[in-house]
This record gives C-alpha cells, structure tokens and sequence, in this order.
C-alpha cells in the first residue's frame, strides 16, 4: 500500500488530529474536569509549539516512517507476522495490540532509566492538565520513541495499514487521556476496561511519586492491570491533587525554550521508580 508512504498518510493523521483536538478543546471549555492553574495561552503557546517543532524535525531527520518500514517489511519478508498466514484482520487486531504493548513498556523505561526520564519529564513538568499536554514531549525523547516504534515494525512484521491505524489511535486516545474533561463516574468506570480515560490518566500526572509511576497506558489499560502498576484514583482526589513534578513549578518554566533546555538542568529526578533500594523509604 505505497500510498500510505507519501502525503497521504500525513493528511489522515493531520485531519484526524485537528479533528480530534478541536473537539477535545471544545469539550474541556464546556465541561472541565478541574479548574486550571496557569494562562491558558502561555502553555498552549509552548506545547503546541514543541509538538510542531517534532512534527518538522521527525519530517527531516527520520524519512522513513514506520509506515513505509512496514510496506518494507512486507515486501520482504521480515517480522514474525509475515512468516505466518492468519487472516488479515486478525493480522491488523495483533499489530494493534503488541505495538501498544511496546509503547506501554517504552513509556514504563522512560520512567525507569535516569537518562531517559530527564527527556520525559518535560511530558510531567506541565502545571495544569489538558489537550495540549497530550502532544508536549522533548524532540529527543520522540525521536527515541520512532526509533523503538520502528524497530517494534521490523520485528512484528505487520499490515502497513494497521500500522497507520496504530498511530491515528495512539495520537487521538493521547489527546482524549490527556483532555481536562468530566465524564459520568459510571461511564468512566466502564470505558476504562476499554480505553485508558481522562481520569485513569490524570493520576500519572500527579507531583506524588507512586501516583506518578502508575497508569503507564496510552490507549489500551488491560497492561497496567495486568502488570501491577494500575492506581484507581489520586489519593487527594482528582480536584485536589497537585499535577506536575516538584520542581519546575516557576511559571517562567512554561515557556518553550525552558522547555527545550530542561534535560540539561538539575532536578526532576526523585522519583520512586529511580530511586536506589536502600533511598526509597528515607523520609523526603
């Protein structure tokens, strides 16, 4: 399917995250979840403006998106999908659902490896929670996640156009899970066998350490349950909790060059899943 490799395959996922987005913003400004802590046009500005900035630098630096590595691997012959006949939309359910469980796992080691956590933590450095903290990640660590993704590709072998599924459902459920929205408690019991929700989410954005090593789903939950690391709900309730790190809470912080540049600085780091054995019971 070589037309899933050109600028066809940037349209879809431009339409569909345009489309998403609007309705996510327009729903968290007709019934917001929490009330927001900082200027809405300063964290917009800048997290809109680092998502562009990965949107420019993936075009230029990584052409060969793993879409087009999965066209490929199916010519070729790689990947395990391609080394055995199933029918081609149990081929698209199983992509789906082992790429997800390879970025549940890449976000789990970003949390894990010191080095890695330094570019995430831009991601948990945002103050307030909405649509646009969805999209607010370090360029390096994006570039890290393409490399794992395609890698992911090349191992798995699957259909290109459930690759391309996997990304338009991965970027849409990340603005969803990241929208400052209201839903029913009962729904949002039941989506959340179905769909990491908002409030599932939120609590991984907590400044507390094991909420933040929690809730680790993008799109799927099955993995946090079934890995151990599910938390229900933040224990000061979802009004109360605080969202961000306990550092880089200056609002200067909040502009994009700070942004860019916080990887380099001090700080950040003392959360519980990097934290040495014999540290992790010292009173802070």
């Amino acid at each position: 399917m070589p037309e899933l490799t050109d600028a066809g395959e940037q349209a879809i996922r431009l339409g569909f995250f345009l489309g998403i987005f609007a309705l996510v913003a327009l729903w968290e400004l007709a019934r917001p979840r929490r009330r927001l802590t900082q200027p809405r046009w300063l964290r917009w500005y800048a997290n809109l403006g680092v998502a562009a900035l990965n949107t420019a630098l993936v075009w230029v630096l990584v052409p060969l998106a793993p879409v087009a590595l999965a066209v490929i691997a199916g010519s070729r012959g790689w990947g395990v999908l391609n080394l055995v006949e199933l029918p081609f939309w149990l081929e698209i359910v199983l992509a789906v659902v082992v790429l997800d469980l390879a970025i549940y796992l890449q976000h789990v080691m970003f949390h894990a490896v010191p080095a890695l956590w330094r570019l995430h933590r831009m991601h948990h450095a945002d103050l307030d929670f909405d649509v646009t903290t969805g999209a607010r990640f370090h360029p390096v660590e994006i570039l890290v996640s393409v490399a794992i993704k395609m890698a992911a590709v090349a191992l798995l072998g699957p259909p290109a156009v459930a690759v391309l599924m996997f990304e338009v459902l991965l970027n849409g459920t990340s603005m969803f899970n990241h929208g400052n929205v209201r839903l029913p408690a009962r729904l949002d019991r039941v989506l959340r066998w179905i769909v990491v929700t908002p409030d599932m989410h939120r609590v991984h954005h907590s400044d507390a350490p094991p909420e933040t090593n929690s809730n680790f789903g993008f799109n799927l939950p099955w993995w946090d349950r079934l890995f151990g690391t599910y938390r229900a709900q933040p224990g000061l309730g979802h009004e109360r909790m605080t969202i961000g790190l306990d550092t880089f809470r200056e609002r200067g912080e909040l502009h994009l060059h700070r942004l860019l540049t916080q990887p380099l600085r001090r700080g950040g780091g003392d959360y519980a899943i990097n934290r040495r054995p014999q540290e992790r019971d010292r009173p802070d």
